[in-house]
């Protein structure tokens, strides 16, 4: 009986920001194999409608991308009340203090140095589900 209940649940929705398609196919790929439904988008314009469009429980996002940058993104994300408490996890090449904090700085929950693996990408995804979960349970 189990197996039809899986089968019939909602998949957990995650959305992939990065201007970069070597990127962003790769993570779709991740995530897909972890069972999840995975929205792309290559930018923070495009990732905008989309997060209104497919409400993921869950966001990849980029720091360095052309017109609105990963920081931007969040922040306006944030900023509406009803995506405050969806987790952002920001992207970068880059491993730097300042980064981590700056994204902090605009509410994002955590951060994933590129390139990552599937178990990096699924476990900071089941991390920060497990933990949306217990925050909403309280």
């Amino acid at each position: 009986m189990d197996s039809d209940i899986g089968a019939s649940a909602p998949r957990t929705r995650v959305l992939v920001i990065d201007d970069s398609n070597t990127i962003r196919r790769s993570a779709e790929i991740f995530l897909k194999q972890g069972g999840y439904d995975v929205y792309l988008a290559e930018d923070g314009f495009d990732a905008l409608s989309k997060v209104n469009d497919h409400a993921p429980a869950l966001i990849f996002c980029d720091i360095l991308m052309p017109r609105l940058d990963g920081y931007q993104t969040c922040a306006i994300i944030k900023r509406n009340s009803r995506y405050a408490d969806l987790p952002v996890i920001m992207l970068s090449s880059k491993d730097g203090l300042f980064d981590k904090a700056r994204g902090r700085m605009v509410g994002s929950q955590d951060y994933l140095t590129k390139p990552f693996t599937k178990d990096q990408l699924l476990d900071a995804v089941r991390l920060h589900l497990k933990e949306d979960a217990a925050v909403s349970q309280n």
